[in-house]
């Protein structure tokens, strides 16, 4: 049982990978939109800050995550395993269709769909933490739409005098300093999301680590108090280095086709992104990088006339967001049932 623990942590990862894979969209869209940086030097930027936020920040996400949704006494290594193959399977088909879904919904509905295909809906934790997710889904788009839009006519107003080359050329090194900052707030906020994962896994499996001496000994966890420094160090390299690969599907979508975005606007975006993100992740909410940006970028562009944006595609990522939860659970209740003859 320990090698398949073992197994689990590094699905874990790939998972977080593919999370930095999935969403570098979040960070370097608006910036590779705007022609600001080389899709290269872009997604080596927002690595750089997505891991830097390892070292700074508190760890509030990640014990929502691990003790805040689904009640401990039905978490076990193979729900824990269900939840992270239901959140990769519903990540890859959103990445395939550059569809910009939500990671994090994704690895929360996973979680919650496993448990609930083992304990029923008993299994979960009603409370705070599914208010403050379910919330989110509606108020983080709206709210980065909103701060984007009160940005961007703030802007327009201190530099209407100023010629269009005169304000790219303030707001192209600006937008280095604003990307960094929302790269900063997604890894600050999507790596704990595993890092609370990892370790309800560690306390569901205590069992077999205790006395355990060496390597081992790290393994044994007796709550969901701590955060072990080699979990957050494991969790931020794999978004980082996932981050580092790029989606470049859902980089184009979240660049171009939804609205035209100039170095001002991506800065504006940008910065809405990160306040909105950064914010909820004092408060331990674990909210949607993808749906804040993109509620962000559909702000600017509403600052320049309504049919800048394109709803349409708009109103197909909202639905998006709202089947993710519901899609990742039901494949990872899936999954967890072809696993039961392997549990006997």
């Amino acid at each position: 049982m320990i090698t398949f623990v073992l197994v689990i942590i590094g699905i874990a990862f790939l998972f977080d990978f593919i999370n930095g894979f999935h969403d570098s969209a979040n960070s370097i869209a608006t910036i590779v939109g705007t022609r600001v940086l080389s899709p290269v030097a872009a997604v080596l930027w927002a690595a750089t800050f997505n891991f830097a936020a390892a070292f700074f920040g508190s760890t509030a996400v990640a014990k929502a995550v691990s003790n805040g949704f689904v009640v401990q006494s039905f978490v076990d290594p193979w729900v824990i395993c269900a939840g992270l193959l239901g959140a990769i399977i519903w990540n890859l088909f959103t990445w395939w269709y550059g569809i910009p879904s939500s990671s994090s919904h994704a690895l929360i509905g996973g979680f919650a769909g496993a448990a609930v295909s083992k304990g029923g809906i008993g299994a979960l934790s009603w409370g705070r933490k599914w208010i403050e997710t379910l919330s989110a889904i509606v108020l983080s788009p709206m709210l980065g739409m909103l701060v984007a839009f009160a940005l961007m006519v703030l802007l327009y107003n201190v530099f209407q005098k100023a010629s269009p080359h005169r304000v790219d050329k303030v707001f192209r090194p600006g937008q280095l300093l604003s990307s960094a900052m929302l790269s900063f707030a997604h890894g600050s906020n999507d790596a704990q999301k595993t890092m609370g994962i990892v370790v309800g896994l560690l306390v569901a499996s205590k069992q077999y680590f205790v006395g355990k001496t060496g390597w081992m000994s790290h393994l044994y966890l007796e709550d969901t108090s701590r955060i072990p420094y080699w979990v957050e160090i494991c969790a931020y390299s794999a978004i980082s280095l996932g981050t580092l690969f790029g989606g470049w599907r859902i980089v184009r979508t979240m660049g171009s086709r939804i609205t035209r975005l100039r170095p001002v606007g991506g800065f504006a975006a940008e910065t809405a992104g990160a306040i909105v993100i950064m914010t909820a992740s004092k408060f331990g909410i674990p909210v949607s990088t993808t749906h804040t940006i993109t509620g962000a970028i559909v702000g600017v562009g509403a600052t320049n006339r309504l049919s800048a944006v394109r709803w349409g595609l708009a109103g197909r990522i909202v639905w998006a967001w709202v089947v993710t939860i519901p899609a990742a659970a039901a494949v990872a209740g899936v999954m967890y049932v072809l696993m039961q003859p392997f549990t006997k």
